[in-house]
């Protein structure tokens, strides 16, 4: 597999690297990529917000899947540490929640800088999953979801690429199951979704284990409403980043 360093900053950050006083890496859940952030704008108050591409799908459709979170996070780290040179954050939401954990676990153990904030949006504690309706679907029913989710509709070609590059990604969250909590030293803000039929906000007080600052929000919205980049969303990004607790 290919290291981190191996492959370019750009192919991991597709946005130009804002030059803001402190950065959020978003990381894109199972089978979608960097993409999925189009609705987002560059900045959340001074905080520049860049999304991350993934290998094995959209521009990096040719690269080999990442395999485990466990080899992403330390390819991830070795790629973006460059990037990491002022106080950043990592943002995930359902299955990248615990790709953004599993990163901030590796800067742990490697002494490196944490993010001053880890966004753990619509997740359970690493230890208390694997957790979401995709992990038992079939490849049809996959398939189903990613038409229902689609803002166009796709050729039957490309939906099997897709569909291909969500399986591998299921399978990759299936697989990872972490010994227990680790106490990090960075804040952690989980993030509910008051009408979340996928992981309701009172599942998510796992989190209080992983961190001693915990700063619990939960938002209107469903599952997917982060999509759309609302404004409550964009404040406590820019609020957290901004604060040191």
């Amino acid at each position: 597999m290919t290291n981190g360093s191996a492959v370019p900053l750009r192919r991991w950050l597709p946005r130009p690297l804002p030059d803001t006083p402190t950065r959020i890496f978003c990381l894109p859940y199972s089978g979608a990529g960097a993409s999925m952030f189009n609705r987002w704008p560059d900045l959340a108050g001074d905080t520049g917000l860049c999304p991350v591409q993934l290998p094995g799908r959209e521009n990096r459709l040719r690269e080999p899947h990442f395999g485990t979170y466990e080899q992403l996070a330390k390819d991830l780290v070795e790629a973006l540490l460059p990037a990491m040179d002022r106080p950043f954050g990592l943002f995930g939401h359902c299955s990248s929640a615990l790709i953004a954990f599993e990163i901030a676990a590796v800067l742990h153990r490697e002494g490196l800088p944490m993010p001053r904030q880890l966004f753990c949006s619509s997740q359970v504690a690493p230890h208390e999953g694997p957790y979401g309706s995709y992990l038992t679907m079939s490849d049809e029913q996959l398939r189903a979801e990613l038409v229902a989710l689609s803002d166009s509709e796709l050729d039957d070609s490309v939906l099997d690429l897709v569909t291909e590059v969500l399986r591998a990604d299921v399978e990759a969250n299936k697989a990872y199951r972490p010994a227990g909590p680790v106490l990090l030293d960075t804040s952690i803000t989980t993030i509910g979704w008051s009408a979340d039929q996928e992981v309701a906000p009172e599942l998510m007080s796992g989190w209080d284990q992983y961190s001693e600052k915990v700063h619990r929000v939960v938002l209107p919205g469903v599952h997917h409403t982060f999509l759309d980049a609302p404004a409550a969303l964009l404040t406590q990004l820019a609020e957290r980043m901004a604060s040191n607790d």
